[in-house]
C-alpha cells in the first residue's frame, strides 16, 4: 500500500452494520465467513489502514461484536432509518469522544473489496471540488455510503432523520455541494457488495480463482 498523503487521524472511520439484512434472511450480514472469514474482518482490515479510529454502527447487543475490539455505536434514533442514521451516529460518537477531529468516513460493511486509497481520493476529490461532501463512484454507478462527511452536518443530518425527512444517502447528499471519486470496474467492481446469497457465491468465485485476496 502506497504512503497516505495526509495524516490518517484526521478523519474517523465509522463501518456501518446497522441494518436488518432482509435479502440475506436477518441477521448480522457482516459476520458471515466469506472465503473463511468475517466479512466484517476482511472491512476492518481494509479500513483501518485509511483512517485513525474506527468506530462500528450496530444496533442490538453490542457483546456479538466484542472479538472485534470496537467502541460500538447505535443508530440514535428509533426505527432502522437506514445508512444515514448510521452516518448520524459516527458523527455524534466523533463530537463526543474526539472533539478535535473535523471528517467522518463511512464504509459499509457488506462490501470487502473496496479501494485501499477511498479515503485518500475522496479527501482530494473533495479538495479539488471545492464540495461539502464527497462520494465514490465505478462503472457509472453511485457508492454514496462510501462517504466523506464534515463532523459540522451532525445537527442538520440528525433534525432531517429526527423529522422523517432523510431516509436516501444520496437524496441527502444532493443538498450539499458533493466531490465524486470515479473507479474502474476492472478486473473487477471493487464496491461488489453482497446482498443477496447469490452475489457471496460471486465473491466466493473469485475469491478461489484469485481475482481478489484471499
Amino acid at each position: 500500500m502506497r504512503a497516505m498523503t495526509r495524516e490518517p487521524q484526521t478523519v474517523v472511520g465509522v463501518l456501518l452494520a446497522g441494518g436488518r439484512s432482509s435479502r440475506m434472511g436477518g441477521g448480522d450480514k457482516c459476520l458471515r465467513l466469506l472465503g473463511g472469514r468475517p466479512i466484517l474482518a476482511r472491512v476492518i482490515a481494509r479500513a483501518k489502514p485509511q483512517v485513525g479510529p474506527l468506530v462500528l454502527n450496530a444496533n442490538g447487543d453490542p457483546a456479538r461484536f466484542s472479538a472485534f475490539g470496537l467502541p460500538v455505536a447505535r443508530d440514535p434514533v428509533e426505527g432502522f432509518a437506514g445508512p444515514l442514521a448510521g452516518v448520524l451516529a459516527g458523527l455524534l460518537w466523533v463530537r463526543a469522544h474526539h472533539p478535535d477531529v473535523a471528517w467522518v468516513a463511512s464504509f459499509p460493511t457488506d462490501v470487502p473489496f473496496f479501494p485501499d486509497d477511498v479515503v485518500e481520493r475522496l479527501i482530494a476529490a473533495r479538495n479539488v471540488q471545492q464540495a461539502d461532501l464527497a462520494y465514490a463512484e465505478s462503472g457509472g454507478r453511485t457508492h454514496p455510503v462510501f462517504g466523506l462527511w464534515p463532523v459540522g452536518l451532525a445537527d442538520a443530518l440528525h433534525r432531517d432523520l429526527a423529522q422523517g425527512g432523510a431516509r436516501k444517502v444520496e437524496a441527502w447528499m444532493a443538498g450539499h455541494r458533493v466531490a465524486t471519486a470515479a473507479y474502474p470496474t476492472k478486473p473487477f467492481d471493487p464496491f461488489l457488495n453482497i446482498n443477496r446469497p447469490e452475489d457471496e457465491a460471486v465473491v466466493e468465485r473469485l475469491i478461489a480463482e484469485g481475482v481478489v485476496p484471499a
